[in-house]
C-alpha cells in the first residue's frame, strides 16, 4: 500500500512502519487466549510498557483509516475488521 507509505513519510507523528507495527500488535492481542485477556482486564498488563499498547495501536489504525483515500481505507478496514471480529468472537 503505497498510500500508507506516503502517509507515514508525510505526517510528523508517524514513522515508517508504524501502521504495519500497529496491525501486528493488534493481531497479536486479539489472538491471545481469553484467560490472558481477562487477566489484562483485571490487573494491569505490564507488557504494554515494553511491547506497546494494543488499544493505542487500534486507535492509530482508526486515525490512519480516516486519513487515507476511500479505496485504501476500505482495504485497511477489511484487515482490521477481520481482527475485530476475532476479538468479538465468544
Amino acid at each position: 500500500m503505497s498510500e500508507i507509505f506516503r502517509l507515514e513519510h508525510a505526517r510528523n507523528h508517524l514513522s515508517p512502519g508504524d501502521v504495519s507495527a500497529a496491525v501486528r500488535l493488534w493481531q497479536d492481542y486479539v489472538h491471545r487466549p481469553r484467560r490472558l485477556l481477562w487477566q489484562d482486564y483485571e490487573g494491569d498488563d505490564v507488557h504494554r510498557y515494553c511491547c506497546g499498547d494494543p488499544f493505542a495501536a487500534r486507535a492509530l489504525l482508526d486515525t490512519v483509516m480516516r486519513a487515507l483515500s476511500p479505496r485504501s481505507a476500505r482495504r485497511l478496514r477489511v484487515v482490521v475488521g477481520r481482527l475485530d471480529a476475532v476479538r468479538e468472537r465468544p
